[in-house]
């Protein structure tokens, strides 16, 4: 499949109340098992793509944003039905967007686990995806 600069995928949260485009155009997807992600998404991971922050539009409901941080940090809701669609990461100058909440298909897909060091006892990796203790360098 051939990239283009342009291509815009579209995302939201469950209820509808927010929605997003994002470039097509991730620098990284990992799976995070941190107890962080467990606790803001209620899963045994959260598969994220990152990009620059930039590259994120709120096409709809930005009024209906939850912000729990500040504008370096941050996990970002909607304000309705609770989804996280992402987080603010690096100083506020990129994205970690939740991957299931994009209603596109990304041309990226998750190349390892990271903080698998704190996983879930209960999940069990059966992929033969890298695993990384913490976020690797």
């Amino acid at each position: 499949m051939t990239l283009t600069t342009d291509r815009r995928l579209t995302g939201g949260c469950y209820c509808g109340a927010v929605g997003y485009t994002v470039a097509d155009r991730f620098d990284y997807a990992l799976i995070c098992h941190c107890g962080n992600c467990r606790r803001t998404t209620g899963s045994a991971f959260k598969p994220f793509a990152g990009i620059s922050h930039d590259r994120l539009t709120i096409t709809r409901g930005a009024d209906h944003l939850l912000v729990n941080g500040d504008d370096q940090t941050n996990n970002t809701h909607c304000a309705t039905c609770g989804s996280l669609l992402y987080s603010v990461v690096r100083d506020g100058g990129w994205v970690h967007v939740a991957m299931g909440t994009l209603i596109d298909v990304p041309t990226i897909r998750p190349s390892a686990h990271v903080f698998v060091g704190s996983k879930a006892p209960w999940h069990e990796i059966t992929d033969d995806l890298p695993q990384y203790q913490e976020f690797p360098e």
